[in-house]
């Protein structure tokens, strides 16, 4: 039995989003030099500090995490990694599940969690309102073995100075019923300028964050439009998204969230083609319905999962100790393979068996390369560009709400 996560569900709260814009050239990050280390983001972090060294164990760990993350047997009786953490460092978890990453954004501001599992579409948030601190990697035991590609990246860190461990990663790929769609697509075309040859049939998936879906097939289709990184858009570059998107709603059968939803839809062939992930496909084929699912010829977008800890976590030491005892290969493969997602440390691929790994692309940079993960839209251009505003995450919801009608 493998759960999935209900990521990047629509926003009902811009509270992050305009933390953004307070915080933006403010402040310092205290990274391994004490210095400000402002990142490509446009951003310099607020003053947190760093933690060095790991001191006794606070007894416990207040865990907040997407479902399937941190499961302690309650769910399944032999589904259970929290319980050999809390054996092996005295640490007792307390766990709490989030359904969105609005939710875990506004949840972390109590302070009353010591971690989180953020996906990239909160982990700058989170960063630049100063509810996480940067994270001392030396601290994490098995910090070496996570796959390179998946470290300092634009959701994770800033100005070369980490803000959390990555956790585990997937790409949003395109499938397609086998004996529906032909001749075999290749392209996300199939689902944007070419959607009404299914018109009726069509999934996408529903959260603002798709809009980086369109402008991923525009910034290969339209140079002219000079799309130089999917979350980075500027109005006219969000418009010619939006008006892509407008054009793609009136050939949906439905927009989706709940993965299991979706498998449903392509197995009694209410929907013939659309965005997915791997677990998807898998479910679906289970249950014998004809589907494949690609990597299109212009790439994707897909997530990556990092575990963050508070600027304000009452029980540190034990947070450290989660995040290090997480990231070891034993339980990186028991999440993955119930999750259904690629773990970042590689070495789990022993535990996992290969065509477990083969078949997420565990430890393939060159697949990896052709996608761009979920990064929170901010106003400072994420491409580098300094002479124009683009488009925050607020702008988004706007649209997705206008999109959506």
């Amino acid at each position: 039995m493998k759960i999935i996560r209900r990521k990047c569900t629509p926003f009902g709260a811009l509270l992050g989003v305009a933390a953004l814009a307070l915080v933006a050239g403010c402040g310092t990050s205290a990274g391994s030099s004490g210095t400000a280390t402002p990142g490509a983001q446009g951003f310099t972090p607020p003053d947190i500090p760093m933690q060095k060294s790991i001191g006794k164990m606070e007894g416990k760990v207040n865990i907040l995490a997407w479902p399937g993350y941190a499961e302690d047997g309650s769910n399944y009786k032999d589904v259970n990694w929290v319980s050999p953490f809390e054996k092996q460092t005295g640490c007792q978890a307390n766990v709490k599940y989030f359904a969105t990453s609005d939710e875990a954004v506004t949840l972390m501001k109590t302070g009353d969690y010591d971690v989180v599992s953020a996906s990239g579409d909160a982990s700058l948030r989170l960063i630049a309102a100063g509810d996480v601190a940067p994270v001392n990697t030396s601290l994490i035991k098995d910090y070496s073995e996570i796959e390179p590609f998946l470290k300092n990246r634009a959701w994770n860190s800033v100005g070369g100075q980490m803000y959390g461990v990555p956790h585990g990663w997937g790409a949003n790929l395109l499938m397609y019923r086998t004996d529906e769609v032909k001749p075999a697509p290749t392209s996300w075309g199939a689902v944007f300028t070419d959607a009404s040859q299914y018109k009726g049939k069509v999934t996408a998936y529903d959260s603002p964050i798709y809009i980086a879906d369109a402008a991923l097939y525009l910034m290969k289709t339209q140079p002219g439009l000079k799309i130089d990184n999917p979350y980075a858009l500027d109005q006219k570059q969000l418009d010619a998204a939006v008006t892509v998107l407008k054009e793609q709603r009136q050939n949906l059968s439905e927009y989706w969230s709940d993965y299991l939803k979706e498998a449903q839809a392509f197995e009694t062939g209410d929907s013939v083609i659309g965005t997915t992930w791997k677990i998807i496909e898998q479910t679906a084929a289970a249950e014998k319905a004809p589907v494949k699912a690609i990597l299109p010829s212009e790439g994707s977008t897909g997530w990556s999962d990092t575990w963050m800890i508070s600027s304000q976590a009452a029980h540190p030491n034990c947070a450290y100790a989660w995040m290090s005892y997480i990231t070891e290969p034993k339980p990186q493969s028991e999440v993955a393979q119930y999750f259904g997602e690629a773990p970042a440390n590689g070495q789990a691929c022993k535990i996992t068996g290969a065509a477990f790994c083969k078949a997420y692309h565990v430890t393939d940079q060159a697949f990896s390369d052709k996608l761009w993960y979920w990064t929170t839209p901010i106003s400072q251009c994420l491409d580098g560009r300094t002479n124009t505003t683009c488009t925050d995450y607020g702008d988004w919801t706007q649209a997705w709400t206008e999109i959506k009608g």
